[in-house]
């Protein structure tokens, strides 16, 4: 019974999270508001703001948030996961740096999908797909890679905007100074609560539900940015 009890308890997480991310219009982390107000009318230098905005931006990127809490999950020791999370952070300061200077265009839908699908990758992996498949994946060169294309979907919210050359170089780091910042802070949120869990019993006799949540927020993700890739302009 008690096993029972725990199965329908993340079969309800799992439909609480579709039905979160079902609604991800209303929770996209794109820059609005008064930010998006900011960001289209700066002429000039702004560290200071743009550091909070790219905080701001990773602390409610719910997709990179669901990627680093994939792969840190089964990381115990405190230099593995600064090594994961510095390919990670080297992939998309890259990908966000060339994107915005060199203006690479890309179809920012296109790029939310495969970030969705990174997510996927890292809960599969997690679970021991891979392993009853035969493969055994590199998982920091996937880190990595995966980390370029979340750092060219980043690029992508700030391409909405007409951004002044005047400080522009300024802004883009600073902005993602900010992202390196907000990564800290959510990840030092995300290890402190595994920590406590990982204490109980509970914590390995529900690693496989909680990749499985995982699993189905990444395709879910996907599945709603393909749609959107295909049928919106």
């Amino acid at each position: 019974m008690p096993a029972q009890r725990d199965y329908r308890a993340w079969f309800r997480l799992l439909i609480g999270v579709i039905l979160l991310l079902a609604a991800s219009p209303l929770l996209a982390h794109t820059i609005e508001g008064s930010d998006a107000a900011f960001v289209q009318n700066i002429d000039g230098p702004a560290i200071g703001p743009f550091i909070y905005l790219g905080a701001k931006h990773m602390v409610t990127g719910y997709d990179h948030l669901l990627f680093l809490v994939g792969v840190i999950f089964f990381l115990y020791r405190p230099g593995h996961i600064v090594q994961y999370v510095t390919l990670f952070a080297i992939g998309h300061s890259i990908t966000l740096l060339f994107g915005v200077l060199a203006d690479l265009q890309v179809n920012a839908y296109f790029i939310d999908a495969i970030i969705g699908l990174s997510v996927a990758y890292k809960a599969f992996e997690n679970m021991g797909g891979f392993r009853r498949l035969g493969f055994e994946p590199n998982t920091r060169m996937a880190v990595f890679v995966f980390g370029l294309f979340h750092g060219l979907g980043l690029a992508t919210k700030l391409q909405e905007f007409e951004l002044s050359d005047n400080g522009l170089v300024t802004n883009i780091l600073s902005f993602n100074v900010g992202v390196e910042i907000g990564q800290i802070l959510a990840l030092s949120l995300v290890y402190i609560g595994l920590s406590v869990w990982r204490t109980r019993d509970s914590y390995l006799r529900n690693a496989f539900v909680t990749n499985t949540v995982l699993l189905g927020s990444g395709f879910l993700l996907t599945a709603y940015q393909l749609s959107a890739f295909v049928y919106l302009p």
